[in-house]
């Protein structure tokens, strides 16, 4: 996944040493595009020393921004000496990106005025200015720090992560393909509070998906390359020739849909159409995507498709919808995550197979729903939450917990792993008093700060996080 490249912004306030500006401006360049950043800076020519002090200075840092709108997703605002509040709120009041506030340490045998910062009380006065301004803006521990350091590098690393969800989650188009299953009132979503929150849903009939289906040419070059990508994705032995070629062509549908309705995220109705109709379940499909960076659930669960969307882009890993499914012996602090097999292959343990859907076999008969992916989650530390609309707000909850090596029996359908989640009693209270979903999301990694602060502090969503610190 791209790391945000960041617009650089250097403070200044004229009565501490100019040298230590030329320094920063050379420093965090260099250190930023060693941790892959692409960095956007001001030309030295352009204002005094290349950095903002006075408002006029600001307003040409502003129009510089202004002139490179979209070509960063990020502010970092560094502070080499004390810098002047005025001069940076002329500057990015009107950035519309998250802003780190950096600020340079300084050394015990650097106090004379000719060479001392005082970035440290300069941050809290540039800090106090910005929130009397209602400019939001991210400030992260320690108070000033060494942009050498691998304390910094956690920071830009925590940051881009925030940037990644606040860009990407503003303006977010998730397909809804297919009505949501009756019996799944549990999937119920407000399609106005999204929209009111900046994230478009569009909806598409599952007669139009049909059609589009049954018109795919078996002989043509997206289906050739859809085939072929499927072939390779896992194994199909024993699975009908029939259904292979369903699967595929489905699988070019959405991929179509996709590019047509430009979708960062869907959610599909899997059953019991698909299986009356064509025969097939879309698992592998959803799993298949996931897996390629392009969010998929299942069950019409928009919610949970927004929540994945917003956990890839912190974790740049890939993401699931799974169920809250088992208990674990009588372990109270450990559960079974499952899913029929729309874990993404990157995910699980080791290769899977596609089989017919077993429990879906009691309702259509047996041979009509090939397309699960039979596996085991792999083991890994994760980040989990859901989301749900209510009363015109988004309603999110986050919490952190690994997959471990407990074995399932063998018989255990779908995709699935042991979940251990700290307090996860409390977590399943919150879940079921709140009226969250049955579905989780998760994606590898503990990015919960980031998203947290991403969701809640610059996009204004409420947090919840039900594991008691």
């Amino acid at each position: 996944m791209d790391k945000t490249t960041f617009a650089l912004f250097i403070g200044n306030r004229g009565f501490f040493p100019a040298a230590l500006l030329a320094e920063a401006r050379e420093e965090l360049p260099r250190v930023l595009k060693g941790l892959g950043h692409e960095v956007l800076m001001l030309d030295a020519a352009a204002t005094r020393y290349g950095a903002v002090e006075t408002p006029r200075e600001g307003e040409i840092y502003a129009n510089f921004l202004r002139e490179n709108r979209g070509k960063y997703g990020g502010v970092i605002l560094s502070l080499p000496n004390f810098g002047d509040e005025t001069g940076a709120i002329a500057a990015l009041k009107d950035a519309d990106v998250p802003i780190l506030i950096h600020g340079y340490p300084d050394e015990m045998d650097k106090m004379g005025p000719a060479v001392r910062r005082d970035a440290f009380c300069g941050k809290l006065s540039i800090m106090d200015v910005f929130n009397q301004n209602g400019l939001k803006f991210t400030a992260l521990k320690p108070h000033v720090v060494s942009p050498t350091s691998e304390r910094f590098k956690a920071n830009v690393d925590h940051f881009d992560r925030v940037c990644r969800v606040v860009n990407k989650m503003r303006g977010m188009v998730v397909g809804a393909i297919g009505a949501r299953t009756t019996a799944f009132k549990t999937v119920r979503i407000d399609e106005v509070a999204l929209q009111r929150h900046g994230i478009t849903m569009e909806t598409l009939d599952l007669s139009d998906i049909f059609a589009r289906v049954r018109a795919v040419d078996t002989g043509g070059e997206a289906y050739q390359a859809k085939a072929e990508t499927l072939r390779n994705y896992t194994s199909w032995v024993g699975v009908p020739d029939q259904a292979f070629v369903k699967i595929t062509r489905l699988g070019v549908v959405l991929d179509d849909v996709i590019e047509e309705y430009q979708l960062d995220a869907l959610a599909l109705r899997c059953w019991l159409e698909l299986q009356q109709q064509l025969g097939i379940s879309p698992c592998v499909l959803l799993g298949e995507l996931n897996n390629r960076g392009i969010t998929a659930a299942c069950e019409v669960d928009v919610g949970n498709a927004v929540v994945m969307y917003a956990l890839h882009h912190a974790s740049g890993e890939p993401a699931i919808i799974l169920d809250w499914n088992n208990n674990y012996e009588d372990e109270d602090d450990k559960c079974i995550l499952f899913h029929c097999g729309s874990v993404p292959r990157a995910l699980m343990a080791g290769p899977g197979h596609i089989v017919d859907h077993a429990i879906l076999a009691n309702a259509v008969g047996k041979g009509c729903s090939y397309g699960c992916h039979v596996g085991r989650i792999a083991p890994f530390d994760f980040t989990f939450g859901s989301m749900m609309t209510e009363e015109g707000k988004l309603r999110f909850y986050l919490g952190e917990g690994a997959f471990t090596e407990d074995s399932i029996p063998s018989d255990f359908f779908g995709c699935a792993g042991v979940a251990a989640i700290p307090q996860l009693q409390d977590v399943l209270l919150h879940v079921g008093y709140n009226g969250h979903r049955h579905h989780v999301s998760v994606t590898r990694g503990q990015v919960l700060p980031p998203v947290r602060e991403a969701l809640e502090y610059y996009l204004g969503f409420t947090v919840a996080l039900p594991q008691k610190g």
